[in-house]
């Protein structure tokens, strides 16, 4: 199965864009950079990086735990973006420590493990992040 979207960013000015997406309901959402480069009023992508990330494993456990019928109190999700320079000295992202709080109904508890197990494989974004994703690029 082949899935595909899109999403078209619009400048605006400076380094601030509006990203638009092919899907009815969905807002538009604003990116910038950080300062001094851009204004720091959205956004930058290393955060959407991040964003993209945790909240994909959080759904992920979420959807594992649901369909376990284990009662989820609480979830929240932290992730921490270390950023380095490459060979070249290229800034990049080197690490993303996603650390996840769940609180569960007690008596759900002896059940989680089985969640705990196996939730990563589905999430789609942190797997492709893990194991590298083919871009191309192509400038008309």
């Amino acid at each position: 199965m082949s899935e595909s979207n899109v999403t078209t960013l619009k400048r605006l000015d400076g380094y601030k864009f509006k990203a638009e997406f092919d899907a009815d309901g969905i807002p538009d959402l604003l990116v910038d950079e950080l300062k001094p480069i851009g204004e720091s009023s959205a956004p930058n992508p290393t955060r959407l990086l991040a964003v993209a990330v945790g909240h994909c494993i959080s759904s992920s456990l979420l959807y594992c735990l649901a369909k376990a019928r284990i009662r989820v109190v609480n979830l929240e999700t932290t992730v921490k973006t270390t950023l380095g320079r490459d060979e070249q000295g290229y800034l990049r992202v080197k690490n993303l420590d996603v650390q996840l709080h769940l609180v569960v109904d007690e008596k759900d508890k002896p059940r989680v493990s089985r969640c705990l197990a196996v939730f990563e494989n589905y999430c789609t974004v942190t797997q492709s992040v893990r194991n590298g994703i083919a871009v191309s690029v192509n400038i008309k």
